[in-house]
């Protein structure tokens, strides 16, 4: 069985609207054995609307819409639908009163506008929206299924959950699909399939196998397809299990796990404490860290030393070496490291000090030159990065990469 999903509304054309829901869709609807083949967005327009049904209808079996159901004039999905389908409106009378509550609870008034809201075509089952006013509709010709359900997040998650889904699974066949979301960091795209060419060679047929970079992570996801009979998810585990063996010092985790939560875990685990000095990052470290609920429990503090005053006078580096080697050095850094570790006290400190660019660089040390140090008791490492000329981007990775260094010496030093 497969499905093919349609966005509706001019703002995701312009740009003004990120589309959300067909992700959200289309990983559920794996899930229960339904393969999306396409994902499209199309204006608001009654024509392009009833000639994208037609299309997709000639080579799937289910559409789920999202869009164009609102009460103002540009919304103009369930009319085009009540045409499509040859429907007349009646008043879905739960509906009218679910609106009715909604309204009598907030202090306003019922409008005519929002009375509305409860009109649908007398040939659609009604999805009743219990988030919001505008309830979802299930059309059903010629074998065909058609779901339309509004445009907002929330509200379309709600109807997914509640009333599409169930339906759909009791009508999804015996083929299903198993994903498996493998989390890794350190080597480029290109290094790491290198690196797996051999493993990929041997994957069964009915396992498919892709690579999802950016700048935190490249996720590395299997997905089998087959029967209910076929236990996929043993076949998963076997090459899973292979892939640990091939690159088992750049996997951090499963699923969408992130790197600060793989080190939050071994902070805590070892009753570890951490403190960073960040210089070219201004924080970002010490705001993923802090995402974590319970962070407080080993992540101290943090000194966002962008001046070379912060650096001598608030952990302490001694201006010779700023003088003799520059801020953006292995000296430097590894003096931040330490200084921030003895003032604030804690086991192990992340320092970072670099030029993120676009500007600032010289021959000797271009835009995305990058020092990175992690001092622990036990020991004192230090790397140097050559990254891009996008600041965005080279504050993010140096960010993402001194946990990852930090992570490495946790589980080395905690062996």
């Amino acid at each position: 069985m497969n499905a093919e999903l349609i966005t509706i509304g001019d703002e995701i054309l312009i740009g003004q609207v990120v589309d959300t829901n067909s992700a959200w869709i289309a990983e559920k609807l794996n899930l229960i054995g339904i393969k999306v083949d396409k994902i499209i967005s199309i204006p608001d327009s009654r024509y392009i609307i009833q000639k994208t049904i037609n299309e997709l209808f000639i080579d799937c079996s289910i559409i789920i819409m999202t869009g164009g159901l609102g009460p103002t004039n540009d919304d103009i999905t369930k009319s085009t639908l009540k045409e499509y389908f040859n429907g007349q409106y009646i008043i879905h009378e739960p509906t009218l009163v679910h609106i009715s509550n909604i309204f009598r609870m907030r202090g306003l008034e019922l409008t005519e506008l929002n009375r509305k809201q409860a009109e649908v075509p007398d040939c659609c089952i009604v999805l009743r929206n219990q988030l919001g006013t505008a309830p979802g509709m299930w059309f059903e010709k010629d074998g065909k299924i058609l779901v339309s359900l509004p445009g907002v997040p929330f509200e379309m998650i709600g109807l997914m959950e509640k009333e599409v889904l169930p339906r759909l699974s009791k009508l999804s066949t015996n083929q299903i699909v198993v994903h498996r979301t493998i989390q890794t960091f350190g080597l480029p795209e290109s290094f790491l399939a290198e690196k797996l060419t051999d493993w990929e060679n041997q994957l069964p047929k009915f396992i498919k196998f892709a690579y999802l970079p950016s700048p935190n992570s490249i996720r590395l996801r299997l997905s089998a397809y087959g029967t209910k009979e076929m236990n996929l998810e043993q076949f998963i585990n076997k090459e899973v299990e292979k892939l640990y063996k091939v690159i088992p010092k750049y996997i951090f985790g499963e699923g969408e796990i992130t790197l600060q939560e793989i080190v939050g875990q071994l902070l805590k685990n070892t009753n570890t404490t951490l403190s960073t000095a960040e210089s070219c990052t201004g924080g970002t470290i010490a705001h993923l860290l802090t995402q974590i609920p319970g962070s407080s429990s080993y992540f101290k503090g943090s000194v966002v030393a962008y001046s070379n005053e912060v650096k001598e006078k608030i952990l302490g580096v001694d201006s010779e070496l700023i003088k003799n080697y520059g801020a953006v050095s292995k000296e430097v850094v590894e003096a931040m490291a330490k200084g921030v570790k003895l003032r604030l006290n804690t086991n192990c400190a992340i320092a970072v000090s670099g030029i993120a660019g676009p500007d600032g660089g010289t021959p000797n040390k271009p835009v995305g030159t990058v020092w990175i140090a992690i001092a622990t008791d036990k020991s004192l490492t230090c790397t140097e990065l050559k990254l891009s000329s996008d600041r965005t981007r080279n504050i993010i990775r140096a960010s993402v990469t001194a946990l990852n260094m930090l992570r490495l010496r946790l589980i080395d030093e905690n062996l």
